[in-house]
């Protein structure tokens, strides 16, 4: 059984910066190869239960990166990808925090809060009123708290029976 926490940021007045200055590069990643995309998915969310998305095909792959509403980001420092993050526009008020995570190379050495910091602020900068995002206790055991110090509060929680896939 997994708890997953749905949390949410209201405005940019919410969101609390990360400490220190980015050492990374941050691009969006404008139509990248199927392959691209699953790799990123797959290493980010190997340690964590992600699931949903494995059997997905190239032709599933690339209608998810074709989607208006989504906006893939690459964060990599030097030329060596740290992780990424995938925006969602479900409605025009809202912005969600589909995907977001490190490589395993990058967990550990300062770069979760900046990066979750630009997801927030990418959201608020397309306009959107309202940033969300869920995570569950399979998720990396400081995510919850990057979340939290990064100004989400919690606006519900549940348990699932299964294993889940969220971010």
């Amino acid at each position: 059984m997994a708890t997953v926490w749905h949390l949410e940021v209201r405005g940019l007045a919410e969101l609390v910066p990360a400490r220190g200055e980015r050492r990374f590069a941050l691009e969006r990643l404008i139509g990248p190869a199927p392959a691209v995309a699953r790799a990123l998915y797959a290493g980010v969310g190997a340690d964590y239960h992600w699931a949903d998305r494995l059997p997905w095909s190239d032709a599933e792959w690339a209608e998810r990166i074709a989607d208006p509403r989504v906006e893939f980001w690459l964060a990599s420092e030097g030329g060596t990808p740290l992780g990424y993050f995938e925006l969602c526009r479900n409605d025009p008020e809202t912005m969600e925090v589909a995907y977001f995570g490190l490589l395993p190379h990058a967990v550990g050495k300062g770069h979760g809060g900046q990066l979750l910091e630009a997801a927030v602020r990418r959201g608020f900068e397309a306009g959107a009123e309202r940033v969300y995002l869920n995570t569950c206790s399979l998720d990396h055991p400081a995510a919850l708290k990057n979340y939290q110090d990064r100004g989400f509060t919690i606006i519900r929680t549940e348990q699932a029976l299964r294993t889940v896939s969220v971010t």
